[in-house]
């Protein structure tokens, strides 16, 4: 943790000046995910005012997030990453859904990293994931992500399976370094991060586990090995806080969203992307010189055609 402690500058390795969030995961290392917000503060509209405010500002946002993925494909310098993690049924795919709606699909990957597969155990625990960083001009999205790592792997002992050379005693904190490294390594190139943990309460995840399996609609949605994951509750969430602490970053934070009240946690979700899209610096292209010069002959090849 020491070196999480380390003072760093306020926009050392990012792009554009930080999205301003109350949520927002300090640098140093204090951040405690028993204290961390899991509902709207007590002064948000609540019941029907409250999804109804949150649906009209979560629009609002999206319009905005529209325009701007135009001028940020056409700029073509930058590429956004957001990730998302949190523990099952807190909403991430919905929220997914809900934040990218209205944005051009053209420009928009989404990828999800399940159990790595036999030539992935033969690279390093990163290298799937970078193969998967977007292009830039488009943004990239990670539902679950290369802190699966140090997450299921950590509190499920998957560790041997990895098939590592060697397995330190620090090997958590060897794993939080080398994130940390890749993502600075991916904003000095020209990627913005966005990470984002949905921070559903335990009991508002029994709800919504009771509804998958009530709902016939939703039966599909429900895993068995989701209760496993829920005996172990204390120990994830003593990974998620070693995690959040070791790599929220100027380059690559992370924002500890309330995910109790799903309107909210959208609008919180869409103003923060909209905020990074706004600070980015973004301009339109601009044709060279002679190319200027050339757009009357060109208007009268069309007008004589």
């Amino acid at each position: 943790m020491g070196k999480n402690k380390k003072k760093r500058s306020k926009d050392e390795g990012f792009l554009c000046e930080l999205p301003k969030s109350e949520y927002l995961v300090p640098f140093d290392g204090t951040f405690r995910i028993g204290k961390a917000d899991t509902a709207p503060p007590d002064d948000a509209p609540q019941g029907k005012k409250g999804k109804k405010e949150n649906k009209e500002h979560l629009l609002e946002h999206i319009e905005v997030c529209s325009e701007l993925q135009r001028k940020f494909y056409a700029h073509d310098r930058f590429s956004l990453l957001l990730v998302f993690q949190a523990m099952d049924a807190a909403g991430k795919d919905g929220t997914i859904r809900a934040v990218m709606t209205g944005l051009n699909p053209a420009g928009v990957q989404t990828f999800t990293f399940k159990r790595p597969s036999a030539e992935e155990l033969e690279h390093d625990f990163l290298w799937r994931v970078h193969q998967r960083v977007p292009e830039r001009g488009r943004i990239g999205i990670f539902n679950r992500s290369h802190y699966e790592e140090v997450l299921i792997v950590r509190v499920a002992k998957l560790l041997a399976s990895r098939r590592l050379p060697r397995i330190p005693k620090d090997v958590w904190d060897e794993r939080l370094e080398s994130i940390r490294d890749f993502e600075k390594h991916l904003a000095r190139n020209g990627t913005l991060i966005l990470k984002f943990f949905l921070n559903v309460s335990r009991d508002e995840q029994e709800k919504r586990l009771r509804a998958r399996l009530d709902d016939p609609a939703k039966n599909w949605k429900f895993e068995a090995a989701d209760l496993d994951v829920r005996e172990q509750w204390d120990e994830y969430m003593e990974a998620y806080e070693a995690a959040l602490n070791a790599t929220s970053t100027p380059w690559a934070p992370w924002y500890a969203i309330p995910a109790d009240d799903k309107p909210f946690m959208r609008r919180k979700v869409a103003s923060i992307l909209r905020q990074a899209l706004e600070n980015l610096p973004l301009e339109w292209p601009q044709l060279h010189a002679d190319e200027i010069a050339r757009l009357d002959e060109w208007r009268g090849r069309l007008e004589s055609d």
